[in-house]
């Protein structure tokens, strides 16, 4: 597969598709969550937006990555949250309602930020010299187009037509998965000749970033004494990023076009799938 069609049509219309699979179960009512539990927000939306690109920062610079992987890893740490953690909060029995608030407040104010953290991973990494580098108002124009429209587009669906929304909501999600892995599969193959120093060097680095995120996050809301199910939301909202969403910034050929940027965010997608399910088995097991 022609890699320019991978991620000019495959990569956007997966996200878009995704993106519409969650406006399709968020009302606006979801946005008010911040009136009911405006603690666990502030929380959850300061550990994602700023506790998360300074762990990434860390541990980008602390590993001996490349600068291009460096970049890839902030570019995964800018784009938090996702229709995934939504899924996994559920399984993990946790605060659906504050996990899809989170999402959905989270998923307008990184349009904004994505540019900010980006550009200056860029500056630190590659070098001050750097000419590579997201345009901000292009980029917040094309992050909107990927992101907000369809979930405003989902969210419509499902205040004027719930029955149709109700119906398309798991087909959505099975076409949107099947997409996802269509993208994964056709970076593994354009990055082939790098794949296995690439997996190497940056495996272990993503799995250290799960698994601190995961850790900070339940630490963070249990000082605060948020109780136990939220806790697990906040969990899982900080360690469950939205690796479509990075992939796109990484690789789409009007941003960043750098398909080694995007290795971080396709192995974490993989990797973030074990470590949820294995944190909602494990709060599960512990609860009965």
């Amino acid at each position: 597969m022609e890699g320019n069609f991978l991620t000019a049509v495959f990569l956007p219309l997966a996200l878009f598709i995704i993106m519409l699979g969650m406006g399709l179960s968020l009302t606006l009512d979801d946005y008010k969550g911040v009136l009911i539990y405006p603690k666990a927000v502030v929380i959850g939306l300061v550990s994602q937006l700023v506790m998360l690109p300074i762990v990434g920062f860390g541990i980008a610079s602390m590993f001996p990555l490349n600068p291009e992987l460096a970049v890839g890893v902030m570019i995964l740490v800018a784009c938090p949250g996702g229709a995934t953690s939504n899924m996994i909060t559920f399984l993990a029995e946790g605060d659906v309602a504050l996990s899809v608030t989170l999402t959905a407040i989270s998923s307008l104010i990184t349009v904004f930020t994505i540019p900010l953290v980006v550009n200056f991973a860029m500056q630190t990494f590659l070098g001050a010299g750097t000419t590579l580098q997201l345009p901000v108002l292009n980029t917040v124009l094309q992050i909107a187009v990927m992101t907000l429209l369809p979930l405003a587009m989902g969210m419509g669906i499902n205040r004027y037509a719930p029955g149709i929304a109700a119906k398309a909501n798991k087909p959505v999600k099975w076409l949107s998965l099947f997409f996802l892995s269509v993208v994964l599969t056709g970076i593994m193959l354009q990055e082939r000749d790098n794949l296995i120093p690439s997996v190497m060097a940056v495996g272990w680095v993503t799995l250290v970033l799960n698994v601190a995120t995961m850790t900070l996050g339940f630490a963070i809301a249990t000082l605060a004494k948020l109780g136990e199910k939220r806790a697990r939301a906040i969990t899982v909202e900080v360690g469950i990023q939205n690796g479509t969403l990075a992939i796109a910034i990484a690789s789409s050929p009007t941003l960043l076009n750098n398909s080694t940027m995007a290795v971080p965010a396709a192995i974490y997608s993989l990797l973030m799938f074990v470590t949820g399910v294995g944190f909602a088995f494990f709060v599960s097991r512990i609860r009965r």
